[in-house]
């Protein structure tokens, strides 16, 4: 590494944000950039460790060392050209990925690990800025037609490097515009949405043509879709998971990827009919994952009275558990950004009915306080603790409890054979019918958005030998751009 000692000479130094008092008055990105001289120095703590455990943690296979030394040089340019060897979008991870190898990072055994993810996204929006993120269109066309359906992250990153590989990429989208998820799951406090606009025009100029409000198997005929010469099936995983508790039924009683997609499209100034809010509500948000996160975080701008989070499962330590040492990824306590903005956290606790007026109007929530019983060799017993029963007021419950799988309507109309949680089962990412391919969360079930553009940029790479005997796309941790 360019400098040896640079993890003795600098602390770890993150990037700051916003006031809660001015960052929940809007819902734009709230993040106080570092100066250069600052990631310079971040870049500078990378060690010369040997083996890089980093490169192991991350689904892409990220050559981290190397844009890190880039970045302690000043060479931006490089930097850029590393990070995109590996990884289509790091304006996205950047933004958005928890981060495990940063949770691997060797530093982090005795200090505070490399700011990697931080790193990334500012490699990237240089790269933007100065204008070195062009359209690489194709030097040669093979005649090969490919259809994606689903424009994620898994099948963004499908459609470039199908593209890239010469063949002529169709991609379709159910909703009104193109980003999956990361469209309207994802706030635009976390995520601002020319973000993936412009990511989305280069990837227009490169060949690849989009169509949305297109429902394969609905409006799309399938008849159609395998007149395509091969087919990858990036959808996600989109079922919702709900409660079988009394009085679900209630009016104000709301899956979490409703309420925030209904959120962000008026946010991006589309029409919403009878939009949930969360305006003067006391508002229980169930499920203490990232979209529980996103909930607490638009509820607060939204002008809640007040906001209440809900999990089950016990609270994690602050620190990281002897349970998940170092390498693995941490059972430990995280505070995100939205939770700093105000909300009640709660542990062990389970809801046991929603309560709701004559009008079926919510009012209130019932819950009883939990702990799980542990047997070796068995499945763990939730208890429920006698005595303490409580109602809670409540006039907005958002269902933040993640996903079942992907849905079942063109694993039936194409025949294509799911396992025991209806993902579509994909050996080496292709299906029980050879022209058809599967990726991301669809595939694996709900996961990251860093393991969707790697299962998206495998697949493709198998997609390309299915229908050209071999492949020059990259596997993972290959670089695939020409040389500077």
């Amino acid at each position: 590494m360019g400098k040896i000692t640079g993890f003795k000479e600098y602390q770890r130094k993150d990037e700051t944000y916003k006031s809660v008092k001015e960052r929940v008055t809007h819902y734009n990105e709230f993040t106080k950039p570092l100066a250069e001289a600052d990631i310079t120095n971040q870049g500078s703590r990378c060690m010369d460790c040997g083996i890089p455990f980093c490169h192991s943690a991350c689904p892409l296979g990220n050559l981290i060392p190397d844009f890190n030394e880039m970045v302690h040089k000043g060479e931006w340019k490089k930097a850029s050209y590393i990070l995109h060897t590996t990884n289509n979008f790091p304006e996205f991870t950047g933004r958005l990925c928890p981060a495990p190898c940063e949770q691997a990072c060797v530093l982090g055994i005795i200090d505070n690990p490399i700011s990697i993810e931080n790193i990334e996204k500012n490699i990237v929006e240089r790269a933007f800025r100065e204008g070195w993120i062009k359209a690489q269109t194709p030097s040669t066309q093979t005649g090969k037609t490919v259809a994606i359906v689903g424009s994620g992250p898994a099948g963004l990153a499908a459609a470039q490097q199908l593209n890239r590989a010469g063949h002529k990429v169709t991609v379709f989208e159910r909703d009104d515009e193109i980003g999956g998820l990361l469209r309207y799951g994802i706030p635009n406090f976390k995520l601002e949405k020319d973000i993936i606009n412009r990511r989305i025009a280069i990837l227009k100029e490169e060949g690849i043509e989009f169509y949305t409000n297109v429902n394969v198997g609905v409006n799309y005929s399938i008849k159609k879709l395998n007149e395509f010469d091969a087919v990858v099936l990036c959808g996600g995983a989109t079922e919702r998971r709900s409660l079988p508790t009394k009085g679900i039924e209630s009016k104000g009683v709301v899956q979490a990827m409703d309420f925030l997609t209904q959120a962000t499209k008026v946010v991006l100034g589309k029409k919403v009919k009878d939009q949930v809010l969360a305006t003067n509500k006391n508002v229980i948000v169930i499920g203490g994952g990232d979209t529980g996160s996103d909930c607490i975080g638009t509820s607060n701008r939204q002008g809640a009275t007040s906001v209440t989070n809900f999990e089950i499962m016990p609270k994690p330590p602050g620190k990281r558990s002897p349970t998940t040492p170092w390498p693995f990824w941490p059972l430990q306590l995280k505070t995100s950004t939205s939770h700093k903005e105000g909300c009640e956290r709660n542990w062990l606790i389970n809801t046991k009915e929603f309560i709701s007026n004559e009008k079926g109007e919510l009012t209130g929530l019932k819950t009883v306080k939990v702990e799980w019983k542990m047997n070796p060799g068995e499945r763990p017993q939730l208890i429920e603790i006698e005595g303490t029963e409580k109602t809670w007021p409540c006039d907005l419950a958002l269902l933040a409890l993640g996903f079942t799988g992907p849905e079942s309507t063109l694993s039936e109309q194409l025949g294509v054979k799911v396992d025991s949680r209806s993902n579509y089962i994909g050996n080496e990412y292709q299906t029980n019918i050879p022209h058809i391919f599967t990726a991301g969360d669809m595939r694996r079930g709900q996961s990251l958005i860093v393991w969707a553009i790697s299962e998206g940029r495998e697949a493709a790479r198998k997609v390309d030998q299915y229908l050209m005997g071999y492949s020059n796309l990259p596997t993972k941790g290959e670089g695939d751009l020409p040389a500077m």
